[in-house]
């Protein structure tokens, strides 16, 4: 600055000064008469006039002079406490005059001589805006704090006043790109935009809304005739011309203020060399009736990520309306029905992206077109499909299920006559080999049936303690026959690994599954690791739409330096049906299955994997609390179907709807030396029971049959029958009905398919606890 604090404050009162000297030398001069007229009355007049304007001389000067102290110490402490303020700050008097600007302020707006007053610089920087001064500080007399915002070109002018004592102002001024949360920076300007609070007070109006509306508007209520809205949508604008139809937008801003984005819809694409259309935040089409679009802004082409030409169509653009395009367009134009909203896919090369597109209808003299308003809905999209896909997969569960029932009691009928076929066929005989191909085959026909319920979680499970150790150690000897020469297995196992309870059989076949997964995605050859250890979870693991509970659990992890999977692709690849193998190659079956296998068991599944690098399958099983008093439940001994065990005498009530079972099992279960009492319903066995009143030793029954179902008759039948035991029989899982059974006491299940020796080894084990318990 020029001049120093003090000049400007000494300059300030110079006429003051003056007043003051033209006082004194009236005194003097009246005293000065009085000396010279001596006595009378006379010289007492100009004696009092001189010591009166003398005394108020004194007084005048001494309250002039403490004034002028303060106001220099306000300005000086103002000086030095803005000296290194970052924004601009000027102080000045109640008319505006600036008497100190700090450095920020001088080097933006220049120096004090060249700007004197705060007017000056507003008519500089707001040309054309009125006295800007006088409209502030009165607001600042009412309000006591006043923020104003104002347009410069590209930029937006934020103005404070704050009052300072003794008729000071303080002054402070910033700039900033003028942006939303919905655009880029000064592209924005060019299309009229507003800036409001959310009591609907307009804080900023840009040069082209300025132009569209006429003048300055002080609340939303003056511009749109209608609420204001969420989304994009047309509606009707007050401005300089009158009503006009506008599509207007608002988007939330910072500390509750929302921009709203006003867009004629009959403006051009360039309207004096300044791009409207294709700068505004939303992607946007205009539509003619037949289809062809006639514009597209910037947002609608990155979203569309597609070539738009002069004739290109919607129909070149979008799909999946279930219907023509040409006829929906036109709906909408003509302005039949209320919903034209509807979920495309565009035809993009590179990904899969789905919009929802909404229809606006715009007169244009005596023709209509269509404003399209286009927003993603990938995600949304991606969402339902998963919901869908999950419904398709209940559904076939269920479906699964219920085939499962009726192909299961084939099975046992098929197996079941089979095997009675082999107990009179030696290995001699020209017809043992074809009796072995049919019983082979139909215990691949009910492995099939488990694969089909796995993936529902349906399929019978006997679960038992396992030490993932050493059942990973037997089965290795399998999977290096599996994985060929060019395949490595390695096993890493932690010494310490705790047991968890699951079905080993099946365990087994989500392994070898894996691997065999693992080896035909290096079909070069490579490395196969199995890795398993102690996990603990202090916190929930949430991954892959999973909640992991916190806890302690085995991880199983197997890892290959195949081709890997796609993204796109990863979370599909435990659908039932689904495989990125060719065709011949895989059913789409195994990893569902796996998938299914794991989740009944309780645990989790989760697949990562990169292009070119590998796959990692990893498992999680909770442990099981081992007590000192339980231990690993035996494998089951098959018998062999000529093997003859030692025949144990009783009675059996054996209850099937099937007759192919029925026959069988009594025929397997005579041969054994037992009496079989048959029913072919829960109502046959009742009453076979309340008219005979036979002494029955146990109850063999099927769990779903018409009418009556296994659980339902034997409750009635254990009034009379109470410490009889019952096997409960089904092609269904244990767990489906496992509440009812729960409820009866002494009962046991037995799954169906089941062949000679499974029904016969489980009769005599519950025939003989039945009569070592009466003995």
């Amino acid at each position: 600055m020029s001049r120093s604090v003090s000049e400007q404050v000494i300059g300030a009162t110079d006429g003051m000064w003056r007043i003051s000297g033209a006082l004194i030398a009236t005194g003097l001069g009246a005293l000065a008469m009085a000396a010279i007229l001596g006595q009378g009355s006379a010289r007492d007049v100009f004696l009092l006039v001189g010591s009166v304007l003398g005394f108020l001389l004194i007084g005048t000067a001494g309250a002039r002079g403490w004034a002028r102290w303060r106001r220099a110490r306000d300005v000086a402490s103002f000086r030095t406490m803005m000296l290194h303020d970052p924004e601009a700050r000027w102080l000045s008097t109640a008319s505006g005059d600036i008497l100190h600007a700090n450095p920020k302020a001088i080097t933006l707006f220049g120096t004090l001589p060249d700007v004197p007053n705060m007017r000056l610089l507003f008519d500089q920087l707001l040309a054309g805006r009125g006295d800007v001064v006088s409209e502030l500080l009165q607001d600042n007399c009412i309000h006591e704090f006043t923020e104003r915002e104002f347009d410069l070109q590209n930029n937006i002018l934020r103005v404070t006043v704050h009052p300072i004592e003794r008729a000071l102002f303080c002054w402070s001024m910033t700039t900033e790109k003028f942006r939303s949360d919905h655009g880029g920076e000064g592209e924005l300007a060019q299309v009229p935009a507003l800036s409001v609070k959310a009591s609907g007070d307009i804080l900023f109006m840009n040069k082209a809304a300025r132009a569209l509306l006429g003048e300055e508007k002080t609340h939303v209520s003056q511009v749109l005739r209608d609420a204001l809205i969420d989304q994009a949508d047309t509606r009707t604008v007050m401005t300089a011309g009158g009503e006009r139809q506008c599509l207007v937008g608002a988007f939330d801003q910072v500390e509750g203020r929302r921009a709203i984005y006003l867009l004629p819809t009959e403006v051009p694409t360039v309207q004096k060399g300044v791009i409207q259309f294709d700068e505004l935040p939303v992607a946007l089409l205009k539509v003619r009736r037949d289809g062809r679009v006639e514009m597209a802004n910037r947002a609608a082409r990155r979203l569309i990520h597609m070539e738009i030409g002069s004739e290109t169509n919607v129909g070149d653009l979008m799909e999946g309306l279930g219907r023509s395009i040409r006829d929906w367009l036109n709906e909408a134009a003509t302005g039949h029905g209320s919903n034209h909203s509807e979920f495309l896919r565009l035809k993009r090369s590179d990904r899969e992206v789905f919009v929802q597109v909404g229809l606006n209808r715009v007169i244009e003299g005596d023709t209509s077109s269509l404003i399209a308003v286009l927003s993603d809905a990938t995600e949304l999209k991606t969402l339902e499909a998963q919901f869908v896909q999950s419904q398709k997969m209940q559904a076939i569960g269920q479906l699964a299920g219920g085939v499962a029932h009726d192909f299961n009691n084939l099975l046992t009928a098929i197996s079941g006559h089979c095997d009675l076929l082999l107990l009179r066929h030696d290995q001699g005989d020209p017809d043992f080999g074809d009796l072995v191909q049919i019983n082979q085959n139909a215990n691949r026909a009910a492995a099939l049936v488990g694969q089909l319920l796995a993936f529902s979680r349906k399929q019978n499970l006997r679960p038992e303690v396992l030490d993932l150790r050493n059942t990973l150690s037997d089965l290795t000897h399998l999977l290096n026959r599996l994985v060929g020469e060019r395949v490595s297995l390695i096993l890493s196992n932690d010494p310490e690994l705790p047991t968890i309870r699951a079905d080993k059989r099946q365990l087994e076949q989500v392994l070898m599954n894996l691997v065999v997964n693992a080896r035909d995605a290096m079909p070069g050859g490579g490395e196969i690791r199995i890795l398993t250890e102690k996990l603990v979870l202090s916190t929930p693991l949430e991954r892959d739409r999973v909640t992991v509970p916190k806890g302690e659990y085995v991880s199983v992890k197997v890892a290959d330096d195949g081709t890997g999977i796609a993204p796109d692709k990863l979370q599909k690849v435990f659908e039932p049906f689904y495989t990125t193998k060719r065709t011949g190659e895989g059913t789409g079956l195994g990893l569902s299955t796996a998938y299914g296998i794991v989740k009944q068991t309780g645990g989790y599944i989760f697949v990562d994997s990169t292009i070119g690098i590998g796959t990692i399958f990893t498992l999680l099983f909770p442990i099981h609390e081992f007590s000192g008093s339980e231990v690993a439940a035996p494998q089951a001994e098959r018998l062999e179907p000529n093997a003859y065990s030692a025949q144990k005498d009783g009675v059996v009530l054996l209850v099937e709807d099937e007759a192919p079972v029925r026959s069988f099992a009594s025929r397997a279960l005579r041969l054994r030396g037992f009496t079989v009492l048959e029913a072919g319903s829960g109502e046959e066995a009742l009453d076979l029971l309340k008219n005979e009143a036979p002494v029955v030793d146990l109850f063999v029954t099927d769990v779903i049959m018409p009418g009556l179902d296994g659980p339902g008759w034997v409750r009635q039948a254990r009034r009379d029958y109470p410490q009889t035991p019952v096997i409960f029989v089904s092609g269904y899982a244990e767990d489906s009905f496992s509440d009812d059974q729960s409820q009866i006491e002494n009962s046991s299940f037995l799954p169906k398919p089941f062949s000679l020796s499974d029904l016969t080894k489980a009769v005599q084990e519950q025939v003989g606890l039945a009569q070592e318990t009466l003995s």
